[in-house]
Protein backbone atom coordinates (compact mmCIF):
# COMPACT_ATOMS: atom_id res chain seq x y z
CA UNK A 1 0.00 0.00 0.00
CA UNK A 2 1.58 3.52 -0.91
CA UNK A 3 1.41 6.57 0.63
CA UNK A 4 0.68 9.74 -0.66
CA UNK A 5 3.11 11.88 0.43
CA UNK A 6 1.91 16.48 1.26
CA UNK A 7 1.73 18.54 4.35
CA UNK A 8 -0.63 18.01 6.85
CA UNK A 9 -2.63 20.19 8.22
CA UNK A 10 -0.86 20.92 11.06
CA UNK A 11 2.54 22.27 8.87
CA UNK A 12 0.43 24.05 6.51
CA UNK A 13 -0.98 26.35 9.53
CA UNK A 14 2.31 26.52 11.00
CA UNK A 15 3.45 28.04 8.04
CA UNK A 16 0.98 30.37 7.86
CA UNK A 17 1.24 31.49 11.47
CA UNK A 18 4.82 32.73 10.89
CA UNK A 19 4.45 33.97 7.18
CA UNK A 20 1.77 36.12 8.70
CA UNK A 21 3.95 37.64 11.73
CA UNK A 22 6.67 38.17 9.50
CA UNK A 23 4.19 40.18 7.48
CA UNK A 24 3.05 42.19 10.44
CA UNK A 25 6.60 42.86 11.91
CA UNK A 26 7.19 44.11 8.55
CA UNK A 27 4.45 46.47 7.88
CA UNK A 28 4.83 47.81 11.29
CA UNK A 29 8.85 47.99 10.67
CA UNK A 30 8.04 49.88 7.72
CA UNK A 31 5.19 51.96 9.25
CA UNK A 32 7.25 53.96 11.77
CA UNK A 33 10.36 54.23 9.28
CA UNK A 34 8.54 56.68 6.80
CA UNK A 35 8.30 59.49 9.48
CA UNK A 36 11.85 58.97 10.54
CA UNK A 37 12.69 59.07 7.10
CA UNK A 38 11.20 62.39 6.81
CA UNK A 39 12.30 63.66 9.84
CA UNK A 40 16.14 62.96 8.31
CA UNK A 41 14.86 64.13 4.76
CA UNK A 42 14.00 67.87 6.48
CA UNK A 43 16.54 68.13 9.13
CA UNK A 44 19.11 67.73 6.33
CA UNK A 45 16.89 70.13 3.89
CA UNK A 46 17.10 72.97 6.35
CA UNK A 47 20.84 71.69 7.07
CA UNK A 48 22.08 72.40 2.93
CA UNK A 49 19.24 75.22 3.01
CA UNK A 50 22.02 76.69 6.19
CA UNK A 51 24.37 76.27 4.50
CA UNK A 52 23.58 77.78 1.33
CA UNK A 53 22.46 80.63 2.90
CA UNK A 54 25.76 81.22 5.37
CA UNK A 55 27.93 80.51 1.57
CA UNK A 56 25.29 82.97 -0.49
CA UNK A 57 25.56 85.72 2.68
CA UNK A 58 29.31 86.10 1.97
CA UNK A 59 29.36 85.93 -2.43
CA UNK A 60 26.38 88.37 -2.10
CA UNK A 61 28.01 90.46 0.37
CA UNK A 62 24.45 90.92 2.45
CA UNK A 63 23.07 89.55 5.66
CA UNK A 64 20.95 86.50 5.55
CA UNK A 65 18.61 85.19 8.41
CA UNK A 66 16.65 82.39 9.30
CA UNK A 67 12.87 82.47 11.16
CA UNK A 68 11.46 79.68 13.19
CA UNK A 69 8.12 79.59 14.13
CA UNK A 70 5.54 76.87 14.67
CA UNK A 71 4.50 75.88 11.32
CA UNK A 72 7.83 76.25 9.54
CA UNK A 73 10.78 78.52 9.05
CA UNK A 74 11.61 81.27 6.64
CA UNK A 75 14.62 82.57 5.27
CA UNK A 76 15.11 86.93 5.67
CA UNK A 77 17.50 89.10 3.81
CA UNK A 78 18.35 92.48 6.01
CA UNK A 79 18.02 95.62 3.71
CA UNK A 80 20.94 98.41 4.58
CA UNK A 81 19.29 101.27 2.96
CA UNK A 82 15.82 100.85 5.23
CA UNK A 83 17.66 98.98 8.04
CA UNK A 84 15.24 96.32 8.64
CA UNK A 85 14.38 92.47 7.67
CA UNK A 86 12.39 91.23 4.70
CA UNK A 87 11.54 88.31 2.44
CA UNK A 88 14.18 86.69 0.84
CA UNK A 89 12.90 86.17 -2.82
CA UNK A 90 14.60 84.15 -4.26
CA UNK A 91 12.96 81.02 -4.85
CA UNK A 92 15.28 78.35 -3.15
CA UNK A 93 14.73 80.26 0.07
CA UNK A 94 10.95 79.83 0.04
CA UNK A 95 9.08 79.59 3.45
CA UNK A 96 8.66 76.15 4.40
CA UNK A 97 6.03 74.10 6.47
CA UNK A 98 6.73 71.69 8.98
CA UNK A 99 4.69 68.62 9.17
CA UNK A 100 2.89 69.24 13.20
CA UNK A 101 4.67 66.04 14.46
CA UNK A 102 7.97 67.43 14.17
CA UNK A 103 9.39 69.51 16.96
CA UNK A 104 12.52 72.04 16.12
CA UNK A 105 13.96 73.37 19.76
CA UNK A 106 17.08 76.16 18.99
CA UNK A 107 19.01 77.69 21.86
CA UNK A 108 21.45 80.96 20.87
CA UNK A 109 22.93 83.68 22.84
CA UNK A 110 21.12 86.22 23.91
CA UNK A 111 24.10 88.89 24.39
CA UNK A 112 24.88 89.02 20.65
CA UNK A 113 25.36 92.45 19.12
CA UNK A 114 22.36 93.45 16.72
CA UNK A 115 22.64 94.75 13.51
CA UNK A 116 21.22 98.82 13.15
CA UNK A 117 17.66 99.41 13.36
CA UNK A 118 16.87 95.80 14.63
CA UNK A 119 16.50 96.15 18.88
CA UNK A 120 12.72 97.39 19.58
CA UNK A 121 11.09 96.87 15.66
CA UNK A 122 8.21 95.13 16.68
CA UNK A 123 6.80 95.79 12.59
CA UNK A 124 9.77 94.03 11.32
CA UNK A 125 10.71 90.66 11.56
CA UNK A 126 13.58 89.07 13.68
CA UNK A 127 15.60 86.68 12.51
CA UNK A 128 16.54 83.70 15.46
CA UNK A 129 19.91 83.04 13.59
CA UNK A 130 21.90 85.76 10.73
CA UNK A 131 24.37 84.73 8.36
CA UNK A 132 26.68 87.44 8.32
CA UNK A 133 28.38 88.58 5.29
CA UNK A 134 31.58 87.80 7.26
CA UNK A 135 31.55 84.55 7.64
CA UNK A 136 29.92 84.85 10.78
CA UNK A 137 26.90 83.20 12.32
CA UNK A 138 25.04 83.54 15.15
CA UNK A 139 25.86 80.79 17.43
CA UNK A 140 23.37 77.85 18.34
CA UNK A 141 22.12 74.22 18.86
CA UNK A 142 19.15 73.12 17.32
CA UNK A 143 17.62 69.68 17.42
CA UNK A 144 15.17 68.35 15.80
CA UNK A 145 13.02 65.19 16.29
CA UNK A 146 9.66 63.70 16.63
CA UNK A 147 7.50 65.41 18.90
CA UNK A 148 8.61 64.46 22.04
CA UNK A 149 10.70 61.73 21.75
CA UNK A 150 13.97 61.08 22.97
CA UNK A 151 15.20 59.60 19.58
CA UNK A 152 16.25 59.83 17.32
CA UNK A 153 17.78 63.41 17.83
CA UNK A 154 19.54 65.39 14.75
CA UNK A 155 21.21 68.42 15.55
CA UNK A 156 23.22 71.06 13.55
CA UNK A 157 24.63 73.64 15.85
CA UNK A 158 28.16 76.07 15.00
CA UNK A 159 30.42 78.29 17.62
CA UNK A 160 29.62 81.11 15.19
CA UNK A 161 33.26 81.09 13.59
CA UNK A 162 33.84 77.50 12.02
CA UNK A 163 30.80 76.74 9.77
CA UNK A 164 27.52 74.79 10.46
CA UNK A 165 27.62 71.03 11.59
CA UNK A 166 25.72 68.06 11.28
CA UNK A 167 25.16 65.63 14.19
CA UNK A 168 23.09 62.19 13.21
CA UNK A 169 20.70 60.19 15.93
CA UNK A 170 23.07 58.84 18.11
CA UNK A 171 26.02 61.41 17.98
CA UNK A 172 27.14 62.35 21.34
CA UNK A 173 26.46 65.93 22.17
CA UNK A 174 29.94 67.34 23.36
CA UNK A 175 30.11 69.20 26.76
Amino acid sequence: MSRSRGFTLIEIMVVLVLVGLLAVIAVVNLGGGAQQRELENRARELFLLMQTASEQAVLNNQELGLLIDDNGYRFLMYDDAKQTWGRQKERLFAPRQLPEWMAVVYHTEDNLPKLPGTEDDEESPRPDIVFYSSGETTPFDMELAVGDEEEPVYRIDTDGLNGLKWHPPGEEKPL
